[in-house]
């Protein structure tokens, strides 16, 4: 029965983080899918906050939240099953580490060696299980986040006038999508996905546990009577450091793996664009695969294009996310 509780604020607590963190932060998550897509589809920007300005005023709000409802109905069930099957990986691969039962209130004692690997091995594992049900939703997403600009003529003044939607609403997108390019067109992007949200997410962890081990380190010092810090459940942990550590570790995590998203992205653009364009002999040099591609934008000095948006996305929602989580498992 305990254990059956905890998976049920496992859920609970996931469920909320995610719609919470979505609708705060999607907008600036359109920023950096627009930064990221390829110069020659959009107007010059100076920054994330001049994407985010101009997207509003030429736009409107539709845009930033363009894709917005294949995610709250495919990402709020993907991020219950990110958050609960890292919480279980993580577990698991500690008990088999120490050669000890799991018990929550006895947890295993493990080498620094070890916790890296755990933390770094859960995050790979709950990323990819959670991409079965991630990957559609993010080449939904993103079609959606990019389409207004794809075919905007160079000069300056169409620069000014995004054409119309190709796609007329998210599950319009994922039955024209289908339909071109079939389940294969939707799956197609699985392993880069992997590639670029797996390292995110297993250094993400990494540096999390390692920051939530700190504070309570901290706490602990800080004590007279330090027995409570250390048995101190991570929900427990007062809000600022909670926030201090899901923002710090989202921040240097989704900027070291910015190519891999970035990479990820175009691959993704560029088969919506060869489905749409596939008797158009002119189209442009396409990616062979995610080395191609990041290779292709090292050579251009855009390997980073898009990093700071990234961060501004990612900071913030992996802070709201995971506080949102960790509160929520001890109601």
């Amino acid at each position: 029965l305990p254990q059956q509780q905890s998976l049920l604020h496992d859920i609970l607590g996931s469920a909320t983080a995610g719609i919470i963190s979505r609708i705060i932060t999607h907008p600036l998550d359109t920023v950096k899918a627009r930064l990221q897509a390829p110069s020659s589809s959009f107007a010059t920007y100076r920054g994330p906050i001049d994407a985010l300005m101009q997207t509003y005023r030429h736009e409107g709000m539709r845009s930033l939240y363009g894709g917005f409802g294949a995610v709250i109905v495919g990402g709020t069930p993907g991020t219950v099953l990110y958050l609960t099957g890292y919480a279980f990986f993580r577990d698991t691969l500690s008990s088999f580490a120490s050669n000890r039962t799991f018990n929550s209130s006895n947890k295993p004692t493990l080498s620094q060696g070890q916790e890296f690997a755990v933390h770094f091995s859960s995050g790979m594992l709950a990323e990819a299980v959670t991409c079965i049900i991630y990957v559609p939703v993010d080449v939904v997403k993103e079609r959606m986040q990019v389409q207004s600009r794809e075919n905007l003529k160079s000069n300056n003044d169409s620069l000014r006038k995004p054409q119309s939607y190709h796609y007329n609403g998210s599950l319009d997108a994922l039955k024209q999508i289908i339909r071109t390019e079939g389940m294969q067109g939707i799956y197609r992007g699985y392993w880069a996905t992997l590639a670029s949200f797996g390292p995110f997410s297993a250094l993400y962890f990494v540096f999390y546990e390692r920051c939530k081990d700190w504070s309570k380190q901290i706490l602990q010092d800080n004590k007279t009577d330090n027995t409570n810090a250390q048995r101190m459940d991570d929900g427990d942990l007062p809000l600022h450091y909670l926030v201090a550590c899901s923002a710090g570790s989202g921040a240097l995590a989704s900027w070291l793996t910015s190519p891999l998203d970035m990479a990820k992205l175009r691959l993704q653009v560029q088969r919506g664009q060869t489905a749409a364009a596939s008797n158009n002999t002119s189209q442009s040099t396409l990616y062979r695969g995610m080395f191609d591609c990041l290779h292709a934008a090292y050579k251009k000095g855009e390997l980073f294009r898009g990093a700071g948006a990234r961060v501004l996305h990612f900071a913030p929602a992996t802070t709201v996310t995971m506080t949102t989580y960790e509160k929520c498992k001890n109601f």
